[in-house]
């Protein structure tokens, strides 16, 4: 006979977790048509701080900011980190941009044009600078390069281009310091992608050395694709770095995670435990867009919907599991996954978070706090944060 795992081990792993929140996810955001704004949005980066407190406060698991930059950009760079810490938090993986100009139309650093890769390269570097001076360990990059049409640039001289740039990223790295690669399938261009695909961002990972890694985002996958199965390769190979969890219908819809499909979530949680991602660096990360439903509420929700998905991968029978797998009985083995999927584990986080002295529900424990209100009284005039601001 058999058990599950003992719930107070569970529960004692459960402790450990360490959601990480994106700045950019308290700010105004949309869709191609409209940004639509809400009353209480911030409008700086301390306000989303602010924010953030807020969600680590009522969850005990969300302690650590993403930065995106220059969406984040400030004059005091120890001084952001400072009311970071004030309230709580720490400042996380520093998020570069090099979409939004002009001059990367026919992308940044992957560009035929020498000056536009050398000035997307300056804000790479510039990111490593600032995580000099807040303590971030994670750069993150993503890269919108690539072409619409046949013939329009070189596929392979662009993949040097890009391999020269990130040689040069990865040569400024601090000791402590790492490089996440992220990738995406399409969009915004829509005949070849730079980085589409993990395999790329893999290679290109594997040349550089131990400090670069892949970073997974959920949602930049085509639909059907087997995300876990990529999860466990890249753990396999100690070349995962993090996740971006987000959740869409099609792709890179960023909805909150867990949303469209809950049981791919557990999937994906399950081989992160499998393969020891949850005990070792591996960093996950909200990045999250949320364009029409209330902003602080639904990243709450969202930690908690990794939370659920954390504790059933870790109630996980293995030992009964790698039985049934071993004498392939394949119909046992399933049972043994979705027993584990199927179990309420909210009467255990909500014992967690006793243990931890806050609220067992912690969205109407936010609703009672009355920060929504108060945020909708105070933040008037200025302009509120969001995509490009």
């Amino acid at each position: 006979m058999t058990s599950r795992p003992d719930v107070s081990a569970v529960k004692a792993a459960l402790r450990t977790q360490a959601i990480e929140t994106p700045s950019w996810a308290y700010g105004n955001s949309g869709t191609r048509f409209k940004v639509f704004a809400q009353p209480g949005v911030p409008r700086t980066p301390q306000e989303k701080l602010d924010d953030a407190a807020r969600v680590h406060e009522h969850t005990g698991v969300a302690p650590t900011v993403a930065l995106h930059i220059p969406w984040d950009r400030v004059e005091d760079y120890p001084a952001l980190a400072q009311h970071a810490k004030e309230r709580g938090l720490r400042l996380g993986a520093i998020n570069s941009n090099v979409f939004q100009d002009d001059d990367y139309k026919l992308g940044s650093v992957c560009h035929p044009d020498a000056g536009v890769r050398r000035k997307a390269l300056r804000h790479l570097l510039e990111c490593v600078d600032i995580m000099d001076a807040t303590g971030s360990r994670d750069l993150k990059l993503w890269f919108s390069d690539g072409t619409n049409y046949p013939g329009q640039d070189d596929i392979r001289a662009r993949q040097g281009r890009l391999a020269e740039a990130l040689a040069a990223v990865y040569e400024r790295l601090g000791d402590d310091q790492r490089m996440l690669l992220e990738y995406k399938f399409f969009e915004p261009a829509f005949y070849t992608t730079d980085v589409p695909d993990w395999g790329t961002a893999y290679a290109h990972c594997l040349r550089l050395g131990e400090k670069a890694r892949v970073v997974v985002d959920t949602g930049h996958h085509a639909p059907g694709t087997n995300i876990e199965f990529i999860v466990a390769l890249l753990l396999r190979e100690e070349k995962l770095g993090g996740f971006d969890f987000n959740s869409r219908f099609y792709a890179d819809d960023d909805l909150m995670v867990g949303a469209a499909d809950p049981f791919q979530l557990f999937r994906i949680m399950y081989e992160v435990v499998r393969g020891g991602g949850f005990t070792s660096d591996v960093a996950f990360m909200l990045d999250q867009c949320h364009n029409i439903e209330a902003k602080i509420p639904a990243i709450i929700r969202s930690v908690m919907n990794v939370q659920e998905a954390t504790a059933k991968a870790l109630l996980v029978d293995r030992e009964a599991l790698s039985a049934a797998q071993a004498s392939g009985d394949v119909l046992a083995a399933n049972a043994v996954l979705m027993d584990a999927y199927n179990t309420d584990v909210r009467p255990l986080l909500a014992e967690l978070r006793e243990d931890l002295g806050i609220d067992p529900d912690p969205v109407a424990a936010y609703h009672r706090s009355g920060w929504a209100q108060k945020i909708t009284d105070e933040r008037v005039g200025g302009t509120q944060a969001g995509w490009g601001a």
